[in-house]
């Protein structure tokens, strides 16, 4: 029987029945011996980890996808005890789960473990007590669905709801600066035509350009959070580098050397200043992020021609002229296994709280919109280099001209719309300042009350588009009504591409963006007083 007969049976007792019975038995053994060979086959067929293991713990079942997952063989699994083969994260969910099992006969919840290749794993498990002939509690069957990636998109899936809570509330933030940046920009010009105290005119640029730079951060928040496509124009790098070596130092640690080499002859690029500058902040942010303690960063920049040699070395490139810059730091390097996944969306090795994983992807983004490329070079301890290649126009810089003289004009009246009482009066008072007249209205309804009783004299109407009561599309449309021929100019402090182009798609003659100077209000009424 030891060696594998069904039955035992001696001649001198041997006769029909009990031949008949030993017969039909060896044949049942036979079947149920095939049908559990058939049953652990589909077992081993199943994608879930299904492992029998008895109350003393030592496994006695072990399926393919076990060894899949946990990345122990059969043949080494089989003997071993649970907390061999795998570590748990909380071992008194354990114990609790454990304590339910036996009271209840089952058991399910999440598990959070760390295989044999030292993997982090999250498996949704579930227990059920296997008892014997007498009803006496023999092993634990164990069922485990790895749901790793599961948890890993559901956690996305809330960081990307969160960002874009985030980006709605930056949006708000972001015109109520505008509204509040607008007068302080105005006044100030308004203040450079009236002081001449020596002292207060050297002040007044001051206060000008800070005013200029607070509104070109809203703008760049904007451009992330909310998609504002900025403008592409020729672009002299040099100018957005020193910027940032600027920023850097006052707000890097001190411990961090920041140094930059720049030839005098670095050829333009066509590109969005608000988002190639994102693109060098994230790479740096990233850098000093690398240098806890110490070390150097360094930024350079540089005119290459890429020929289709080199096209055939780098898949991205083309043949043609670019600026290449680079930024590199001794920081503590990225690991060569994680190095092919640093661009993609929400991957990220800081700690939670520290980064969204979304720098890089982005960075990688905004600089193939440009039609460039990046490379990367890095070695664990030694630091990290990314090189940014930008398709380059060979053009020598151009000074930026001087703002041209303030457009007078020749006492048109002005209908001047805006819920913000600071922006109403600053707009009134230079309007007034240069030669023209000027009546304010605090939201729709009132504009549309006075251009209605001066609809003769109203020259043109200059109106902000998110008013309460009634906002700037109504109001436009309403105007229209009165007056099909109105001249209208739309003005927002969150100039977003759709809005824009609403605004234009209903009939007005301009828009600007918020905060904006006396010079820009003033040659804008210029240009369409004109029917330019």
């Amino acid at each position: 029987m030891k060696a594998g007969a069904a039955d035992y049976l001696e001649k001198s007792q041997l006769t029909a029945p009990l031949l008949e019975r030993s017969i039909r038995y060896a044949m049942e053994r036979k079947q149920t011996e095939q049908k559990i060979r058939q049953q652990a086959a589909l077992l081993d067929i199943a994608t879930d980890a299904i492992f029998v293991h008895d109350l003393d713990d030592p496994v006695l079942f072990w399926n393919k996808a076990a060894e899949k997952l946990y990345g122990w063989q059969k043949a080494e699994a089989i003997g071993k005890k649970t907390q061999e083969l795998w570590q748990e994260k909380n071992e008194s969910l354990l114990q609790t789960a454990l304590k339910h099992l036996i009271q209840h006969g089952s058991w399910e919840g999440e598990l959070h473990q760390r295989t044999k290749l030292g993997q982090d794993i999250i498996v949704q498990s579930r227990w059920t007590l296997v008892k014997d002939f007498g009803n006496r509690p023999q092993s634990i069957l164990v069922v485990n669905t790895d749901i790793t990636q599961k948890k890993q998109l559901e956690a996305q899936f809330l960081r990307a709801q969160r960002l874009e809570s985030i980006g709605t509330l930056a949006s708000g933030i972001a015109h109520d600066l505008n509204n509040v940046l607008a007068p302080i920009m105005m006044t100030a010009q308004l203040l450079e035509l009236h002081i001449h105290d020596e002292r207060s005119r050297r002040l007044l640029p001051i206060l000008l350009a800070n005013a200029k730079r607070g509104a070109d951060l809203v703008n760049q928040v904007l451009s992330f959070t909310r998609g504002l496509e900025g403008e592409r124009t020729l672009l002299q790098l040099k100018h957005l580098i020193i910027e940032i070596q600027q920023i850097i130092k006052e707000t890097f640690p001190k411990f961090i050397e920041v140094t930059s080499q720049i030839p005098p002859n670095l050829w333009n690029v066509t590109g969005d200043a608000t988002q190639l500058h994102q693109v060098l902040m994230n790479l740096c942010v990233n850098a000093r992020d690398a240098m806890p303690n110490s070390g150097r960063l360094k930024i350079l920049a540089e005119n290459l021609v890429i020929d289709e040699n080199y096209t055939k070395m780098h898949l991205d490139a083309q043949v043609g002229s670019y600026v290449v810059i680079t930024v590199s730091d001794t920081g503590i390097g990225i690991p060569s296994e994680i190095l092919d996944r640093i661009f993609e969306p929400f991957f990220t090795t800081k700690e939670v709280g520290k980064g969204t994983g979304l720098g890089l992807s982005t960075v990688l983004g905004i600089v193939k919109s440009h039609g460039g490329f990046i490379n990367v070079y890095s070695e664990p301890r030694r630091g990290t280099q990314f090189k940014v290649y930008l398709p380059a126009q060979q053009t020598t810089e151009t000074i930026e001209e001087a703002e041209q003289s303030f457009p007078q004009g020749n006492r048109e009246l002005i209908l001047v719309v805006d819920d913000e009482v600071a922006i109403r009066d600053i707009t009134k008072t230079s309007l007034e300042s240069h030669n023209y007249q000027a009546i304010t209205a605090s939201d729709g309804i009132e504009a549309i009350a006075l251009y209605a009783e001066h609809r003769d004299e109203i020259s043109l109407v200059l109106t902000d588009m998110a008013m309460p009561a009634m906002d700037g599309m109504t109001t436009i449309r309403t105007l229209q009504k009165i007056n099909p021929k109105v001249k209208i100019i739309a003005i927002s402090g969150l100039a977003t591409t759709d809005k824009v182009d609403a605004a234009y798609d209903i009939g007005i003659k301009a828009f600007l963006a918020k905060p904006y100077t006396a010079n820009q209000l003033l040659q804008t009424i210029s240009v369409v007083k004109n029917g330019e």
